[in-house]
């Protein structure tokens, strides 16, 4: 097949088979997704088979997947919570990407390149691949964390950057003249850009999309969403900004839509196809030809801003407050050059700042600087993080005649319950930040992993009345139980269970009473499923009645012939003892049902 500039169809087979090769297997090797596109990228490309001449045709059209992206990521981010951010933003995002850049500029002035042409690169490299980071935080589900926030608010403020970016470079031009338009007009035009699409989302958007909804035509909507999206971007990009800012902001104001997760599952399949694309685009415009004739120049250059960069966002981070093992996180995740560094070099060399070969040397840098990335990601996970340290348990400095263990959803019913009836509780709960919220409400909570035996003594396991395992930790649970129980024969225990096997196991740890999570509401539901087949209201109470007492009846039974290294549906004791408990119990509702008095619910 010739090399072609344009698209036909044996093009898009290739690429399509390229991804599907490349991508499972470098998935399966544990190199992740995006370097598997990178590498499918650069096999078909100019460089590999040769099956493309120009991947920067193919990068303009892809590069649609990270404005899809970021429109997904506004989706997820109401105003409010961006308002919230506006510190990290502006705060971490300056010191960041101003700390970069004066230490980068001084690493190309090293090699021997003038000051303008050590700015222009230290521009470019400091403005981190949104592509990369986003999928990388999306595949970890690290986007809504603390710290995948805090990379967010950069990537924001790096976005906006690109008019005075620009605008720096047309200044630096040796043809510049100062005739061109003022940096207060192309300021007012970016402003007035994100003052249209903010004016848009609040009060056009969501009246034409349920116009669109009335018609009930789902392909309208799809289209509208993408409309939407472009729409967006292109304006954004007309003010001078990135096409990526205008669909996030487009996002944001449409994340407290009715319509939201509706658009949301429209674009999802573009996003993710469109952003393989860009990703297959990056690897086919590494030119290994450049690459081969300035190799010692090339690889010394990547490794030392990404290293320098890297250091530089380690000790921002610190300074911020990020632990030790976050910030080297951050710092490796984001010390790779952007997409938009393309965008700048070509307007550099456009206007003289950079030669074309400098433009080519550059391009090249940042295209390694995003390979790497992902092989560096490997590195990082294979290495030893530090623990955190644990805090200490809270003394107690007082017992009651309850002893409450756990205090979240499960354990605070059960708190107010016995509040509500006038008997003081000692809780202890192991989640610093619940715990700190409960005292600062009034209700007295000890932090502490009850699991340990010392802690339980010390709140007054061996003379309590009643304890209540209310913890989601199996494994701490039933060492709780065996504690209390041999510490206090006579005590009363009530215990949480996920399931039947763990409610087997905690009867014979010497639990006495055991609350399966979700039986009670299961019979509920299945006395409403009588009464919608129109059995009448006391009818139905009294058939589960009936099941929920046998049941728990025959759990003692069903938890002696449990044996813990022995699958349910393979211990044929269990099951045949199961099948005659059902038996039993269907005996004793059809009883019911026929209208007898003396019912037998033994099992």
């Amino acid at each position: 097949m010739a090399a072609q500039h344009g698209m036909d169809i044996p093009h898009v087979v290739a690429l399509l088979a390229a991804a599907v090769v490349a991508v499972p297997l470098f998935k399966r090797l544990g190199l992740g997704s995006v370097l598997g596109y990178l590498t499918a990228g650069l096999a078909v490309g100019p460089f590999g088979l040769g099956l493309f001449s120009d991947g920067s045709t193919i990068l303009h059209v892809a590069e649609l997947g990270v404005v899809i992206f970021l429109f997904v990521i506004g989706l997820e981010m109401k105003p409010s919570h961006l308002w919230h951010l506006r510190k990290q933003i502006f705060g971490l995002g300056s010191m960041q990407v101003v700390g970069a850049a004066a230490l980068l500029t001084p690493v190309g002035m090293a090699f021997g390149f003038s000051w303008q042409v050590s700015f222009v690169g230290a521009a470019g490299f400091v403005l981190t691949s949104t592509a990369i980071v986003m999928s990388v935080l999306g595949e970890r589900n690290g986007l809504t964390t603390p710290s995948g926030q805090k990379i967010v608010s950069v990537l924001l403020f790096e976005d906006l950057l690109i008019v005075p970016l620009l605008a720096v470079v047309t200044f630096l031009s040796p043809t510049h003249t100062g005739s061109g338009t003022p940096m207060w007009q192309q300021i007012g035009t970016a402003l007035a850009c994100v003052a249209a699409v903010v004016a848009a989302g609040r009060w056009l958007l969501n009246p034409v999309f349920r116009a669109l909804a009335r018609s009930k035509a789902r392909e309208v909507m799809t289209a509208a969403a993408l409309l939407v999206v472009l729409g967006a971007g292109v304006l954004m990009e007309k003010g001078g900004l990135s096409m990526a800012m205008g669909a996030f902001l487009a996002g944001v104001m449409l994340s407290e839509s009715d319509f939201r997760h509706q658009l949301e599952a429209d674009v999802e399949p573009f996003r993710g196809l469109l952003l393989g694309l860009f990703f297959l685009a990056v690897g086919m415009s590494l030119d290994l030809k450049v690459v081969a004739q300035n190799l010692p120049l090339i690889v010394s250059s990547v490794l030392a801003l990404m290293s320098v960069k890297a250091v530089c966002i380690y000790i921002v981070a610190r300074m911020a407050g990020s632990c030790r093992d976050e910030a080297i996180d951050r710092a490796v995740l984001m010390a790779q050059g952007g997409e938009f560094a393309f965008v700048l070099f070509a307007a550099a060399s456009s206007q003289g700042v950079i030669s074309e070969a400098e433009n080519a040397n550059m391009t090249a840098v940042v295209v390694l600087s995003m390979v790497l990335t992902p092989l560096l990601l490997i590195v990082r996970e294979k290495m030893p993080k530090k623990a955190a340290a644990e805090r200490g348990a809270d003394t107690i400095d007082e017992q009651h005649t309850v002893l409450l263990v756990g205090f979240g959803r499960f354990g605070q019913i059960v708190y107010y319950i016995l509040n509500a009836a006038g008997y003081p509780t000692t809780i202890i709960d192991k989640d610093e930040k619940n715990v700190a919220g409960m005292n600062k409400y009034g209700i007295k909570t000890y932090f502490g992993d009850a699991s340990r035996p010392e802690l339980l003594h010390a709140a007054g396991i061996d003379t309590a009345s009643v304890l209540v395992v209310a913890i989601d930790n199996k494994e701490q649970a039933l060492q709780i139980i065996r504690t209390a129980r041999e510490s206090n024969p006579t005590i009363q225990i009530v215990s949480r269970a996920y399931d039947r096997v763990q409610t087997y196991e905690q009867y014979r740890a010497g639990s006495d009473e055991i609350v399966r999570e979700t039986f009670d509401s299961g019979v509920r539901a299945g006395k409403r499923a009588l009464e919608a087949l129109g059995m009448p209201h006391d009818t139905a109470e009294k058939a589960g009645n009936i099941f929920f007492r046998m049941d728990r009846k025959g759990m003692g039974k069903m938890a002696v012939l449990y044996e813990p290294g022995l699958e349910s549906f393979t211990n044929r004791a269990m099951l045949e003892e199961a099948r005659r408990q059902d038996e039993r119990t269907k005996e004793a509702v059809q009883a019911m049902l026929n209208g007898e008095e003396d019912i037998d619910e033994s099992v």
